[in-house]
């Protein structure tokens, strides 16, 4: 209880709160994708469970680096929505199609992000997209383990790695681009992007 006051008697900045908004969004939208329509009720309990999770359970502080660019930004939410609905056609395709069930596989992928925030944002979008999901994250090389459905063919195993590739180009694109990337000084006693400090 005495953790909980004193996070709230600490002032923030612009930046601290501009993030809490969006992970207030993010929260809320993942929470309207859960429940399968966008109602009013809906956005109303994802701004009130978002509210609950980021004012009573706080995750530790994670170190935010880069600046957000808000057209990238819609670049991306605009490439998850795209990629959110037609992966859900092909799913549902494949459930109802005749024949033998699809080949699944566990593929790896090595995130190009840097910090950890945007690392988990990705896992996010990737987990949101019907057929694929992020079984381990190894922070320290940045290597993404994918269960993946549908891989019967090289072509769909090449589609698969080029649809990350782009999703990870347009999250970097968003928050992460060189001429704004001021890395974090981490305390000795930590890590910087995944590696041990000596």
């Amino acid at each position: 209880m005495t953790n909980f006051v004193e996070r709230l008697r600490m002032p923030m900045t612009r930046r601290d709160v501009l993030i809490r908004v969006w992970a207030m969004a993010w929260l809320t939208f993942v929470w309207v994708l859960l429940w399968g329509q966008i109602t009013i009720a809906n956005i109303v309990g994802g701004i009130l469970v978002s509210l609950i999770v980021l004012v009573l359970m706080p995750l530790p502080p994670v170190p935010v680096e880069g600046k957000l660019h808000l057209l990238s930004a819609l670049r991306l939410l605009g490439r998850i929505l795209v990629d959110l609905a037609k992966s859900s056609v092909e799913v549902a395709w494949l459930a109802c199609r005749p024949g033998s069930p699809p080949l699944t596989a566990i593929l790896k992928v090595n995130a190009k992000v840097k910090s950890d925030l945007v690392l988990g944002l990705l896992v996010d979008a990737i987990n949101v997209v019907p057929g694929t999901i992020v079984l381990e994250v190894d922070r320290t090389k940045r290597d993404l383990y994918i269960h993946v459905l549908d891989v019967g063919t090289p072509e769909r195993i090449e589609r698969f790695y080029t649809m990350v590739a782009h999703l990870q180009h347009l999250f970097i694109r968003a928050f992460e681009r060189e001429e704004d990337w001021q890395p974090h000084e981490y305390p000795s006693d930590s890590f910087h992007h995944g590696e041990e400090t000596p």
